[in-house]
């Protein structure tokens, strides 16, 4: 298949976790999200959690009224979210799995057990013109129920792969990255719109640009810790830098024989 250019969207959460940890104003996802773009970013991410944790309804609306490039709304599957999506209308909503214990957002959405209340869902946000995504485990049964859903994105999760990545366990990383290979081929044979993200850092984002059934990349706590180092707009060239280099490897790479 052609190998096209490969999106990057910007999640500017945890800028917001920064800002929150001290109360005020500063620093300010909004400005974050436009230096990000001014970087090389093709869209923003913000993850409004029902607790409010980093992302609060006030960044949002700023974002929305901000921002030229997508902005991507990472929600759970409640009414109160779907209510705000109606009334904010984002470029694009990803239904992520939310626990109010967890740091961040631990797997993949429940797409086999949860058909019968996400298919309504992702059919209400559609209606209302904002594209539909869903954030899965990279497996195939996943990828079907997603395309049962109605949803014509997925995003797969890549946490598991980056985990074992960081941790030098190369059978792991190994395994974890067939089974992205597989479900990235799987949805794009199915019609999907194929994304990744999660734990992704310049490493695995230039390995998993290499898919050329992938066509966005969302990372957000890497960049935002590399900022401290190197400033965001730094940080995310060289992320821009290292996908547009494993795009080219891709390019250069004979198709795999089915």
């Amino acid at each position: 298949m052609a190998v096209g250019r490969l999106r990057l969207g910007v999640n500017v959460d945890h800028v917001a976790t920064v800002r929150n940890a001290r109360g005020g104003a500063l620093p300010d996802p909004v400005r974050a999200a436009l230096l990000a773009i001014e970087a090389g970013a093709d869209g923003v991410t913000a993850h409004l959690r029902e607790d409010r944790r980093h992302i609060t309804d006030d960044d949002l609306a700023r974002l929305r009224a901000s921002l030229t490039k997508p902005l991507n709304l990472e929600m759970a599957a409640t009414e109160e979210m779907l209510e705000i999506v109606l009334r904010t209308r984002p470029h694009a909503a990803c239904l992520v799995p939310e626990r109010r214990a967890e740091r961040t957002t631990e797997g993949g959405l429940d797409v086999v057990g949860g058909h019968d209340r996400l298919k309504p869902f992702a059919a209400a946000l559609r209606g209302a013109g904002t594209r539909v995504s869903l954030f899965i485990e990279p497996s195939i049964e996943a990828i079907e129920a997603a395309r049962a859903i109605g949803a014509p994105v997925v995003e797969l999760h890549t946490g598991a792969w980056c985990h074992a990545v960081a941790a030098g366990d190369r059978g792991r990383a190994d395994e974890e990255f067939s089974r992205i290979r597989a479900a990235a081929e799987r949805a794009s044979a199915c019609g999907l719109e194929c994304h990744a993200g999660h734990g992704l850092d310049y490493g695995t984002a230039r390995q998993v640009a290499m898919l050329p059934q992938v066509i966005e990349l969302n990372i957000g706590h890497f960049l935002v810790g590399e900022a401290i180092f190197v400033g965001l707009v730094e940080a995310v060239r060289r992320m821009r830098a290292a996908m547009d280099e494993g795009r080219a490897l891709a390019r250069a790479t004979p198709p795999r024989s089915s």
